[in-house]
């Protein structure tokens, strides 16, 4: 199965000509999810080979506008292009509380209805993930009482700090608290195992032939021959092939969740943000932020394979356009090569594709 991730915007603040506000898209067979949706992300979208009718899912790490202030207009635009199709899927759109009302307000006050039904399931965040006078209880929006039935309020896992938002037959999608300067969140999209390599002379011992039966067992069915002899898959599978994970963090200068290093570990892919360089760390904490040498910590912590930095300054012009006046951002790669253990790390541009190489069987 294909797993990929298409950068659409890699800038802090606001948009410029040269880089776009925060989004990204994670791709699979059939599946097609978004995460943030900053302003001018559509634009990106039109742009890009992807095709933001076939968003099925959204997630927004936090409440900041260059994270979210693209999404009504999205929505709003592939409801026009949808027209009466009544193909279109669902959407089920995750984030903070106040997100919901967010979106209703916006759609309501423009007097925009969408074609497509859609759902908004809001995390609840806690009181240590922001500087106490910026953490606003937003409960009273949207309440508990006035959901619809397909929508949830997710509470964190008292043990660890982590949220399970959904599973399905392929992955497990999971969330974990960061510290900004209102409530941040991380994602993990963790692709679930797959069934070992049959093998084939032990089925020839047992006297199966190819056919039906091999994909019972494959599938994790066992079956019960002629002669009355039940075969489990363990006596002829291999080893379960390990499913990718992919981990996407919001804008943060630390992680709250003692559970988000176990949720992120061995990731094939790690999205940290990496606003300023190491020279300005007290600045970019002072602001929620973080630098390569806190992302390539984190990378280190939980054993991630291949870190991309995001989310840079506007004082970083995209490699190829410095000028004398503005800082050359190659020196962010240096900074988390350095405390990096060997691990690959990649500088995010807008319309980058980084493909996650399916895990081989041995």
């Amino acid at each position: 199965m294909s797993m990929d991730v298409t950068f659409l915007g890699t800038g802090s603040a606001y948009p410029s000509p040269c880089r776009g506000a925060s989004a990204l898209v994670f791709r699979t067979d059939g599946e097609c999810w978004l995460f943030d949706c900053g302003e001018g992300t559509q634009t990106q979208f039109m742009k890009s080979p992807l095709k933001a009718s076939r968003i099925t899912k959204i997630f927004i790490t936090h409440l900041h506008g260059d994270h979210m202030f693209g999404l009504p207009g999205l929505l709003c635009t592939v409801s026009l292009q949808a027209g009466s199709n009544p193909s279109k899927q669902h959407v089920d759109i995750y984030g903070p509380v106040g997100l919901r009302n967010f979106i209703r307000m916006s759609l309501e006050i423009s007097h925009s209805q969408l074609v497509f039904p859609y759902s908004v399931h809001e995390l609840v965040p806690s009181e240590d993930q922001c500087p106490a006078e910026e953490f606003k209880d937003l409960s009273r929006y949207g309440g508990q009482n006035n959901l619809a039935s397909e929508e949830n309020t997710l509470y964190a896992d008292p043990s660890d700090g982590t949220y399970k938002l959904f599973e399905n037959e392929q992955f497990v999608v999971q969330a974990f608290k960061l510290y900004h300067r209102i409530p941040s969140f991380g994602f993990v999209i963790a692709e679930k195992d797959r069934p070992g390599k049959l093998n084939a002379n032990k089925l020839k011992e047992l006297g199966i032939q190819p056919g039906p039966i091999y994909g019972k067992l494959k599938l994790g069915s066992s079956v019960t021959l002629e002669n009355g002899q039940t075969i489990h898959p363990s006596v002829v599978l291999g080893d379960p092939v390990p499913g990718r994970k992919v981990c996407i963090l919001g804008d943060c200068s630390g992680v709250i969740s003692s559970g988000a290093t176990k949720l992120c570990q061995d990731a094939n892919l790690l999205i940290h943000e990496a606003t300023l360089d190491d020279d300005q760390m007290d600045k970019a904490k002072e602001h929620g932020h973080s630098t390569p040498k806190m992302a390539a910590e984190f990378a280190n912590s939980c054993y991630a394979k291949k870190l991309v930095l995001t989310h840079f300054s506007q004082r970083f012009k995209p490699l190829g356009k410095i000028t004398e006046e503005e800082d050359d951002m190659a020196i962010l790669k240096t900074q988390a090569e350095s405390f990096l253990k060997g691990q690959d790390v990649y500088l995010a541009k807008d319309f980058l594709t980084i493909t996650i190489p399916t895990i081989k069987a041995d």
